[in-house]
């Protein structure tokens, strides 16, 4: 009995997947973009221009990939943001999974090639490390408590303007350049204390080539950034107050 429940489970997960391949191949791109973006100013720019390079650069991947790919997968590119929208009542629970299967491969996937590239950098360089740009804390940096409460902070309020920009009563077609913005602000805020993850994919992505410290650090920027996600989809959904049955009104 066990196995066929299994087996129909596995059919069915399976079956699911290959109806969402347009979505799923749609947040494997933008989350490849986002760790591009992550990966490219993290290691070779911010050496010299400094924190800011990381966090436009990361806020203008989303802005391109949310007006690119947007309309085909609503343009997560983040288990913390899947995670929050199903909170708000706008994301189906049973495609949460898959979405993030496709987000950590997507980030892997960016991490990797950028791994190979770093490898053939001139020595002479000013390069960053994987681990310098991996989410960690303790030793020489802030405290696990400073860098938790930090992400789901930030991260509660980034899907909170998530939930807002989207609402039916936001202007129409700025919702990705509000998000896109949002995301270089958090970054500014928290880059000097957790590296700003907001994205356990993100952290995923980097600490898989950070080292052991880097991969002992990440559970961390898996929790604190989902649980942001879920109070930020919570108070968006109360504050537009929207609900599965519809709008209704506090």
């Amino acid at each position: 009995m066990i196995r066929s429940s299994l087996q129909r489970f596995a059919q069915s997960f399976i079956g699911g997947i290959c109806n969402m391949s347009r979505e799923l191949s749609a947040e494997f791109i933008g989350t490849f973009t986002l760790v591009t973006a992550v990966c490219g100013a993290a290691l070779f720019s911010a050496p010299s221009a400094g924190l800011i390079a990381v966090a436009f650069a990361v806020g203008l991947s989303v802005v391109a990939m949310a007006y690119a790919v947007g309309s085909i997968s609503g343009g997560h590119f983040n288990p913390a943001v899947t995670c929050g929208l199903v909170a708000a009542g706008r994301f189906e629970a049973g495609k949460a999974i898959p979405y993030i299967i496709a987000q950590v491969i997507g980030g892997l996937a960016a991490a990797a090639i950028f791994y190979v590239i770093l490898q053939g950098a001139p020595a002479a360089g000013k390069w960053n490390t994987f681990f310098a740009v991996s989410n960690t804390y303790g030793g020489s940096g802030f405290t696990m408590l400073s860098a938790g409460l930090i992400e789901v902070v930030i991260t509660a309020l980034f899907v909170l303007v998530i939930v807002s920009v989207t609402s039916p009563r936001a202007p129409a077609g700025f919702a990705p350049l509000a998000i896109g913005l949002a995301l270089v602000l958090f970054h500014l805020v928290a880059i000097p204390v957790s590296n700003a993850s907001l994205n356990p994919a993100r952290s995923t992505a980097t600490a898989v080539f950070g080292g052991a410290a880097a991969l002992g650090s990440l559970w961390l920027f898996w929790v604190a950034p989902i649980v942001g996600g879920i109070i930020g989809g919570v108070i968006g959904k109360w504050l537009h107050a929207e609900y599965v049955s519809g709008p209704v009104n506090p």
